[in-house]
């Protein structure tokens, strides 16, 4: 079949393999998209058999699949939803009942589907013997109610009932654009790079303003309003809603509650709440490890869920909101709780604590996150390696954010995961260290005093003081990073919080507060303790960023260190 022709969306001297290639790239796009409403239309389609809207979103996208992968002259793609069609018109005419069974089939075909739209592209447009018992599947399950009608002409591709045609979707499509991630990632960094140049720029010009009046301040300060408002565009460019990522956990909810003799469902609250994309990014797999974690520990068989009063079917919740500039995603489960004597046991006999050490209900759950923690005897394809929710933990600190849980046994587990909204940039706190300047995220600041002179002149790497009756340990930045030289006779404390715990660092100096543009560390200093990331200071320096909760945890003895 000929490649497609140029239209009017290109330019008359762009060449035919640059046209093509421009057009598998957004064959490839809207594809997967197609294939992912698919996924998600029919995991709802199980529970809600006789919903018509969910049927014509199913044939929808198999329809149109059908006719890019014919015109694109990938016959074999065509064909296979070709035959996904077929089944979905026999559940439009209501000839065909939608049963567990079928919706598998038909998950199935969507993931073969995907394998091959992948590799179509390359020259590989036919099927293996996997997919070739499964079109036969798919055929046999349409051939009951009629005769399977023959695929239409791919240049004259009829438009059935309800199926917009190309000039409905290019209507609809025009007002969007779609950007590469790394182009808007390049204008954050730019945006970041001004910024530190502006600073650098207002520290130039006061110094002449004390000369020549305020009025030389005045244009840079209109500069500054006009950068402002172009930040707060590219960062809502960048934000995306969450109600996509969650959605696709629902398949994975079903095929792994079924592989475990399980039933559970997934509820989804707050969906339109958006965040950065690259927050997104990294809350894939934690969620993925929490949702395993929840079906194989958490949510009971059915039997043993009616014996307890429960409904046989367990229910997982994810929920998203903002709160005080930040993303708040909770996952909870209604399953049987985390056991806290069990919890014990396994850590003592992994030394992760002490037998003799008293803890709190907080620090018994938060062993869970630990590396190497699992209360399964069996290594299973499920759980048991002890990798899961220390992913969960992991990831979370590298978005700078906070993990917290709550459990009742026999009501279920809820986890609190407290993210920024962009990792762009922060309000943060300044320091001093020396000649050296720190900052610290302004939201884990509580409070800065005074260090006591008692702990002055005790000069401890760490320690202990007496907060309005309350212990707060605390730990000298200057020890954390062996920075030399001594201290000054007067040292600040800066207490921090980590969750529900808090600690003091203990500095040479409070600079205040000031916006930090974040520049990852290098490879050298990737890794290192204490540290997240590093910002440009206005006058041309690097600052490091502090990373609290890993401060937090090194300053209180009952959980162990570890490196974020």
């Amino acid at each position: 079949m000929a490649e497609p022709s140029k239209s009017s969306d290109f330019p008359p001297d762009v060449p035919d393999a640059e046209l093509r290639k421009a057009v598998l790239r957004t064959f490839l796009v809207e594809a997967e998209e197609r294939l992912g409403e698919m996924e998600e239309a029919l995991v709802a389609l199980e529970n809600r058999a006789e919903d018509q809207d969910l049927i014509q979103t199913l044939f929808r996208g198999a329809h149109t699949l059908k006719g890019n992968a014919s015109s694109l002259d990938f016959p074999k793609v065509s064909e296979f939803a070709h035959a996904m069609e077929d089944v979905l018109q026999r559940f439009r005419s209501r000839t065909l009942p939608v049963t567990t069974e079928l919706v598998s089939l038909l998950l199935r075909g969507v993931d073969a589907l995907r394998r091959m739209v992948l590799v179509a592209p390359t020259g590989r447009d036919d099927l293996d013997f996997g997919h070739t018992d499964l079109l036969d599947l798919l055929r046999s399950a349409s051939s009951p109610a009629r005769a399977r009608p023959s695929a239409p002409d791919a240049g004259h591709s009829p438009t059935p009932d309800g199926v917009p045609d190309a000039s409905q979707d290019r209507l609809r499509r025009e007002r969007t654009l779609r950007v590469d991630i790394r182009k808007l990632d390049r204008l954050l960094d730019l945006t970041g790079e001004i910024a530190i140049a502006q600073g650098r720029l207002r520290q130039s010009l006061q110094r002449y303003a004390s000369m020549f009046g305020e009025e030389v301040l005045e244009p840079h300060r209109q500069v500054e309003r006009l950068f402002g408002d172009l930040q707060e565009v590219i960062l809502a460019v960048r934000m995306v809603p969450v109600g996509p990522l969650f959605r696709q956990y629902g398949r994975t909810v079903r095929d792994l509650s079924h592989s475990l003799g399980k039933s559970a469902r997934l509820v989804i609250e707050g969906e339109d709440v958006e965040v950065d994309t690259t927050v997104v990014e990294y809350l894939k797999d934690p969620i993925t490890h929490m949702i395993r974690n929840a079906l194989d520990h958490g949510i009971e068989p059915p039997t043993v869920r009616t014996g307890k009063g429960k409904d046989p079917g367990g229910c997982i919740t994810l929920r998203a909101s903002h709160q005080a500039g930040h993303l708040v995603v909770q996952f909870e489960d209604d399953g049987a709780g985390l056991d806290r004597s069990k919890i014990l046991k396994v850590a003592q006999a992994k030394g992760l604590v002490a037998d003799h050490h008293a803890r709190s209900d907080q620090e018994t759950l938060r062993l869970i996150f630990e590396p190497g923690f699992s209360t399964s005897e069996d290594i299973t394809e499920v759980s048991g390696r002890g990798v899961g929710m220390d992913v969960v933990r992991r990831n979370v600190e590298i978005l700078r954010g906070s993990v917290a849980v709550e459990s009742r046994r026999d009501a279920g587990t809820r986890i609190t995961i407290r993210l920024p909204l962009t990792l762009a940039m922060i309000e943060g706190f300044a320091v001093g260290l020396g000649e050296d300047t720190f900052v610290m995220p302004l939201g884990a600041v509580v409070e800065c005093l005074e260090l006591p002179s008692d702990a002055r002149s005790r000069a401890e790497a760490f320690g202990v003081v007496d907060l309005r009756g309350e212990a707060l340990p605390y730990l000298r930045l200057r020890h954390v990073f062996g920075h030399n030289g001594p201290p000054p006779w007067r040292e600040s404390l800066v207490v921090v919080r980590d969750q529900d715990r808090r600690a003091g660092i203990v500095v040479d100096a409070l600079y205040g507060e000031r916006q930090a543009v974040i520049k990852p560390l290098g490879d050298l200093c990737r890794g290192a303790r204490g540290i997240s990331g590093a910002t440009i200071l206005g006058s041309g320096r690097v600052a490091l960023i502090v990373d609290v909760p890993s401060i937090v945890r090194r300053a209180h003895p009952a959980i162990p260190f570890a490196a974020a």
